[in-house]
């Protein structure tokens, strides 16, 4: 059995990070979506609130797809959650040259500290290249619309926290 590993905050989930879910499902028979708890991120919605916005959004896709997908809490080095799940892939989504020069980074560490693991980069969908979950936040705080970026339930939870 194939074993992806997509990790991320998901502070909240988008419309990229479904793009992403969704490609990786061609990928590999289980795709475990690692949710970071990045306390230095300060997050928006608690550990509890963004697994329960996941598994809400990739229900469908479980059934569209065939790929088991699991949401899997971790705050532990991300190539040590890959160990933990029996991941032999990390599933990463790239956005921009910048994005790119970070995951570079990450990608020689990660390859020190367990060469065995690869990492695959999806390139957003062109459409999506521009969704950011923390302009996602900033918009949703100014009151502006942000239906286009993230499904319906995760813009019901945006405008229900910054209008308390």
């Amino acid at each position: 059995m194939r074993i992806g590993l997509y990790p991320g905050t998901f502070d909240p989930i988008t419309y990229g990070h479904t793009d992403i879910i969704r490609r990786s499902c061609s990928l590999v028979d289980r795709l475990v979506i690692g949710v970071a708890i990045n306390r230095d991120k300060g997050p928006l919605f608690t550990l509890e609130e963004r697994v329960a916005m996941i598994e809400a959004e990739c229900k469908s896709m479980v059934e569209e797809t065939g790929t088991e997908i699991v949401v899997h809490p971790f705050e532990n080095l991300l190539i040590d959650c890959a160990r933990d799940v029996g991941a032999s892939v990390i599933v990463r989504g790239l956005r921009a040259v910048a994005d790119f020069e970070y995951e570079f980074q990450m990608v020689g560490m990660n390859r020190a500290l367990d060469a065995s693991v690869e990492t695959v980069f999806l390139m957003a969908d062109a459409r999506r290249q521009a969704i950011a979950s923390r302009l996602v936040k900033e918009i949703a705080r100014l009151g502006g619309d942000v239906s286009k970026f993230v499904p319906p339930a995760v813009k019901d939870a945006l405008v229900a926290r910054y209008n308390r």
